[in-house]
């Protein structure tokens, strides 16, 4: 079974071509594809935590490091985490096939691939 995006998971209508694209715009992690494939997702869309600008509770998120505290308590991530067999994602902040992304508009700073 192939694994879920945060669009699919959270049934937000915001990935191309969604139900909600007229009304809130397609989501950053949607359309982030510098870290396409981290695991194993379309574009941002298994990483949606390190990309900035993305939804939660109906608001939008900043930076990395402003909304990681959230994203560490949501269910999404917690599935990834699970999914990637992450020991430590509460601690790394960062889950499977990227070492270290931080997206923001027009900002991509990466310690590498695995």
């Amino acid at each position: 079974m192939p694994k879920m995006n945060c669009w699919e998971w959270k049934k937000c209508g915001r990935q191309p071509g969604g139900e909600k694209v007229a009304q809130l715009g397609v989501c950053p992690a949607a359309r982030e594809d510098r870290i396409n494939g981290a695991n194993s997702g379309l574009n941002g869309g298994r990483a949606c935590w390190v990309v900035a600008g993305t939804l939660c509770g109906g608001k939008i998120q900043g930076t990395f490091a402003a909304k990681l505290a959230n994203c560490m308590g949501c269910d999404f991530y917690q599935l990834v985490a699970r999914e990637e067999g992450a020991i430590s994602a509460q601690q790394s902040g960062y889950i499977g096939a990227v070492d270290l992304v931080i997206i923001s508009p027009g900002v991509a700073i990466s310690s590498g691939w695995r």
